[in-house]
């Protein structure tokens, strides 16, 4: 009716035509009824053509394309819908969308999810459906979107009759004739979703969209092969997204994986460390914390299932032992893999790994072959150059030592870089800086400088009380402090730079004061060193207390480390980087209101549906 007024009131020929056609299609249907009345064998006819209609119906709605060649009219409540080219009003939606939420009627669902369609498609080159409706402005657009986006779960599930915590057998069961005429306009839905997924960029848009799906991620159950189109996406946004769309994308996969049984989760893992990996072929400052982000929910998708993660983790650890032997034997490519972001990366991943589970789990067939790797690291790349390297080596030793309670040797490796300075003289200043934390290879001219030698030192530092720090209370500590405190001491009668020497003298100190405070208790103990338990037990309640002098100057270190951290990554710059002359290109405009909503962001996607074209910028001319 709504239709019909306004073509009434546009007073065109095509109004004419319609109001005919409506006349007449009134008419049938009063003739209908009077047949149905007098002969009750018609009606049971006609009702068996209805629903071979529908059927036919559904098969064309159930396409993988989305695509549909359905007529929304119904012979038993004409509701007039868009017809191909046929302008799409807001009132109109409005209307549908009220009819739907308060009827749930199947017919103006079925226009719904045309309109749907159409503004997922539009702007893209591909939306050559001739059965769907054309949007008539912005707010159209964005009223169509935001319904179906917000209220398409419930409606679904209304239909359906399922409650919002149905589980996924539950929807395998369905094989009501309910689910039959349902199921084609939900694969619709998500096709259509998945496509906006692919084609929109604004990062919250994608984040809002992907929340909704995730409250839907149930009824996936049904659709095998859209599942995998949307571990795809969640995949990709996940990885080369940041903020909020890498959690929304993240949450997506966790929960598909707690959902969709093992050989979806053995394909997600994959999958996902596929985009952690290539995803980490390089690091710099601003790229840093994403990475961080991403390997650290990684690790949350394998403590999912661990004896199917613990596969990928073994797998992983086996290809990188098989690249370390052939850097063993000087091969040129293997150093060169070795040394790269990639291998160093998915070490760190495996490390975290299993530092989080190995208490509770028995991980040793995984950490005795990455400790064998770590040590191959930094004894392969000796030289002072590869001084990030080898700290990084050391950190993951010291992090599997912590967590498992297993003794590694580090204090030789940490004794390495401190005596790889050259304590007699001062190191020349050097304009350029490095960033250590997104550097695996310093620069040729950095061992000379001045920043270099400091660096060893307080690096050395920081690592042996790491290291001293977790045997600080055991009552080994005198044996296996005594050769590591003799180097120190060597190595302070060689130095004759003041601000070198006051670091290692004041851990000599505290490692020869806990020392003998370990020596004295050790002495007055009753029990042999045969039995473990006793000897296990010494001295953990004076290390639980937290107040010991040598756990209190470990906290001063690692305050002192955070903060030069922080004062160095703020003045660094990336070396040899040509500043690059002539204009400056213009920035994307922002947005006025960052905080603005979703309804906004859609409402001015609307409005330019291309996804943007590229400035050109003349150069300047070249100069002699």
């Amino acid at each position: 009716m709504e239709l019909h007024s306004e073509d009434v009131d546009q007073g065109s020929e095509l109004s004419i035509q319609n109001q005919k056609i409506y006349s007449e299609l009134l008419a049938k249907k009063k003739r209908l009824e009077v047949l149905k009345r007098k002969d009750p064998r018609f009606e049971t006819f006609l009702q068996e053509h209805i629903n071979g209609l529908e059927s036919l119906d559904n098969e064309d709605m159930s396409d993988e394309d989305g695509t549909s060649n359905h007529d929304l009219l119904s012979f038993t409540d004409i509701t007039p819908s868009p017809n191909a080219g046929k302008l799409l009003s807001t009132s109109t939606v409005k209307s549908w969308c009220q009819i739907v939420k308060e009827q749930q009627n199947l017919s103006v669902m079925r226009g719904l999810l045309n309109a749907y369609r159409s503004a997922c498609h539009y702007g893209a080159e591909s939306n050559a459906s001739v059965s769907s409706p054309a949007i008539k402005n912005k707010e159209t657009f964005c009223s169509i979107l935001l319904f179906m986006l917000s209220e398409g779960d419930n409606i679904f599930r209304g239909l359906l009759g399922i409650s919002s915590d149905c589980k996924k057998q539950t929807i395998l069961e369905l094989k009501s004739s309910k689910w039959e005429s349902v199921k084609p306009m939900v694969k619709s839905f998500f096709t259509s979703t998945l496509f906006l997924l692919n084609q929109f960029t604004d990062a919250d848009i994608l984040a809002y969209t992907l929340n909704r799906l995730r409250v839907s991620l149930v009824l996936f159950a049904a659709f095998p092969s859209l599942q995998w189109k949307l571990t795809e996406v969640a995949v990709r946004l996940w990885a080369t997204g940041g903020g909020t769309l890498s959690s929304c994308s993240f949450l997506v996969l966790r929960d598909m994986s707690s959902t969709f049984g093992n050989d979806f989760y053995d394909k997600c893992l994959k999958k996902t460390y596929k985009a952690v990996i290539s995803r980490c072929k390089a690091v710099d400052p601003s790229s840093i914390n994403h990475i961080e982000y991403i390997k650290n929910s990684y690790v949350e998708l394998c403590c999912i299932d661990l004896q199917r993660s613990v596969k990928v983790a073994l797998a992983s650890a086996q290809k990188l032992a098989a690249i370390l032997q052939l850097g063993l034997q000087s091969k040129e490519e293997a150093l060169m893999k070795i040394c790269s972001w990639e291998y160093v990366l998915c070490i760190d991943l495996w490390v975290k790994y299993v530092s989080i589970n190995i208490k509770e789990n028995d991980l040793h067939g995984l950490l005795f072959p990455l400790i064998q790797v770590i040590n191959g690291v930094a004894k392969l790349f000796a030289g002072q150059r590869y001084l990030p390297l080898r700290v990084k080596c050391i950190q993951w030793l010291n992090q599997l030592s912590t967590s498992s309670e297993i003794f590694i040797p580090v204090s030789s490796l940490a004794l390495d870089i401190l005596e790889s300075s050259n304590a007699q003289e001062v190191g020349k200043p050097v304009k350029d800086d490095v960033n250590l934390s997104t550097t695996l290879k310093l620069p040729k001219y950095w061992p000379k400088k001045w920043e270099f030698q400091e660096e060893c030192v307080l690096a050395a530092v920081e690592l042996l009380c790491a290291h001293f720090l977790q045997w600080s209370h055991h009552i080994s500590f005198p044996d296996l402090a005594t050769v590591p405190v003799i180097r120190l001491k060597q190595y302070y009668e060689k130095s004759t730079v003041e601000s070198l020497r006051r670091p290692v003298k004041r851990l000599i100190d505290q490692v020869e004061r806990n020392m003998d405070f370990v020596q004295r208790k050790r002495d007055d103990v009753s029990f042999s060193p045969v039995d473990q338990a006793a000897a296990d037990s010494f001295l953990q309640g004076v290390k639980r207390d937290d107040k010991s002098p040598f756990i209190q100057y470990y906290k001063s270190i690692t305050q002192n480390a955070v903060t030069r951290k922080l004062s160095t990554n703020g003045k660094t710059s990336v070396p040899n980087q040509k500043k690059v002359e002539g204009k400056k290109r213009k920035s994307p405009q922002k947005l006025e209101d960052a905080s603005a909503d979703s309804e906004k962001k859609i409402a001015k996607i609307s409005e330019n549906p291309s996804t943007g074209s590229q400035q050109v910028v003349k150069r300047k001319k070249q100069r002699t």
